[in-house]
């Protein structure tokens, strides 16, 4: 187990592994690893993401952290729910205008404490610029700033152990892909021989490889062999038109888990797409990381037994 010294924010580690058989992915093997079981509140990369980050914030005598999204972002609502298992005062400053009553991320987020703001598109564009965050400071005070999406060198650092921690043998490593920090960290952290590939769910999501390149630059980390697909947004962030929608309910019903729809669900969607054109050949194994929350069927089973231990990341 991991303790973050602020608070008692515990992870599950390593995450499990349970396999997906469908003949549908025509003798490609598929591995969920199951990083939205991290935490209960905190799941997946957004654990990985924010946890050395809050011990910087705890070392620099922070008592407040402020940071961005959109309306439906799970990183504003697990900084919520981190800042307050931490003891860590949130402002959550949100993309647009303020819409009531509050969706259900914004509601969680303001039920754990957060203090919410909104920036129109055009301010929020700016919203690293010096002239913002000084305007940001003289409404909240000081504050630890986390950035959107949780994407820095703390953050590709939280997620580089991924890889080591799957005890099974495989070739490719795949994510969904926002900002690009968990893609930067996962890569660095593959071993020889191995690939990753992540599913940018931004319509648009070429500047994304531009973006991994930064970050592990400042992270400091080596690049690894990574790729980007930027073809299955299905329309854009938090968009889930009709086929979507269509592969989520038959890939609940078929495995008994239904996939987060923002990210995790367009990354499955594109391996079995790639699967079905060829792009994944049989016989190939791939890890799909799981980073959203998901819900099991009470009927259904993992196909691969959980860890052994709990260890550090």
């Amino acid at each position: 187990m991991e303790s973050i010294g602020c608070g008692h924010l515990t992870a599950r580690l390593p995450s499990p592994l349970e396999e997906v058989r469908d003949p549908r992915l025509g003798g490609v093997r598929l591995l969920l690893k199951r990083d939205d079981l991290i935490h209960p509140e905190v799941p997946g990369n957004k654990w990985r993401k924010l946890h050395r980050n809050l011990l910087r914030a705890h070392e620099a005598g922070a008592d407040t952290l402020l940071t961005f999204g959109g309306a439906y972002s799970n990183h504003i609502r697990a900084v919520a729910a981190a800042g307050r298992a931490c003891g860590f005062a949130t402002v959550g400053v949100i993309r647009g205008e303020e819409h009531r009553p509050l969706n259900p991320v914004l509601e969680y987020a303001a039920g754990q404490g957060m203090r919410l703001a909104y920036l129109d598109r055009a301010a929020y564009r700016d919203k690293h610029t010096p002239e913002v965050v000084a305007g940001l400071r003289d409404r909240f005070g000081d504050f630890h700033l986390l950035p959107e999406g949780g994407s820095n060198a703390e953050a590709v650092l939280g997620c580089v152990p991924a890889a080591a921690e799957i005890d099974a043998d495989f070739d490719v490593l795949c994510c969904a892909c926002g900002t690009g920090g968990t893609l930067a960290g996962v890569a660095a952290g593959l071993g020889p021989g191995r690939r990753a590939l992540g599913f940018s769910v931004l319509k648009g999501g070429g500047f994304l490889t531009g973006e991994v390149r930064r970050l592990q630059r400042e992270a400091g980390v080596p690049g690894g062999d990574w790729s980007i697909e930027t073809g299955y947004h299905f329309g854009g962030y938090a968009r889930c038109p009709p086929a979507l929608r269509e592969f989520i309910a038959e890939f609940r019903d078929r495995h008994g888990l239904e996939p987060e729809r923002v990210y995790v669900a367009k990354m499955l969607a594109g391996i079995y797409d790639l699967a079905a054109r060829g792009r994944l050949r049989p016989g190939t194994t791939v890890v799909a990381l799981v980073t959203g929350p998901a819900g099991y069927r009470p009927d259904s089973r993992p196909a691969l037994p959980a860890p052994r231990s709990e260890k550090d990341p």
